[in-house]
């Protein structure tokens, strides 16, 4: 079974050099660094995460890969300006393995909405499923139905369904 490649996400929702983008939770830096390698000095990426610790390793990481187009923000983005980016400042917000530990949906996206540009984008990847160890427990699986609700009642577009591996489910909306 395949697990989701956010490199290949990435290309295939478009991202190029020189964008702005927002990893919201970035919790593992997967996607953080995979965009921060697509976007190039040209751009930037900014990594949103609660643990401070989990922060410090991306950033050793990040300096590690010779990665200086990351921002990392320590931030909370379960209420509105809890991930410290300006309005209306970021091309694209990544959402990927979050919802499920969203205990604010609506602060949440309203949090994504403020910082996305006009006609910006947002990413939204998550589980399909609880798979025992793998993934979270089944009370938290959030589906891509629940998820689509959250954003188009925020007034965002759904734009496409995206393969995200076999565990996964992914949804473009755009502001």
């Amino acid at each position: 079974m395949a697990f989701s490649s956010p490199s290949d996400i990435l290309e295939r929702l478009g991202v190029h050099e020189g964008q702005v983008l927002a990893d919201l939770g970035a919790g593992s830096g997967f996607y953080t660094f995979a965009a921060a390698k697509i976007v190039g000095p040209a751009g930037t990426v900014y990594a949103v995460e609660i643990q401070k610790e989990v922060l410090a390793r991306l950033a050793n990481h990040a300096r590690y890969e010779h990665l200086t187009n990351i921002h990392f923000l320590h931030g909370d983005v379960d209420r509105l300006r809890g991930s410290h980016i300006a309005d209306n400042s970021v091309d694209t917000v990544l959402a990927c393995n979050v919802l499920f530990q969203i205990e604010n949906t609506a602060a949440f996206v309203a949090e994504v909405k403020r910082i996305l540009k006009s006609g910006g984008r947002v990413l939204v990847v998550d589980w399909a499923g609880s798979f025992g160890s793998t993934g979270p427990q089944p009370q938290y699986v959030v589906t891509a139905a629940a998820a689509e609700e959250f954003f188009t009642k925020a007034g965002f577009t759904k734009v496409n369904t995206i393969p995200a591996g076999d565990h996964h489910w992914g949804l473009i909306f755009r502001k």
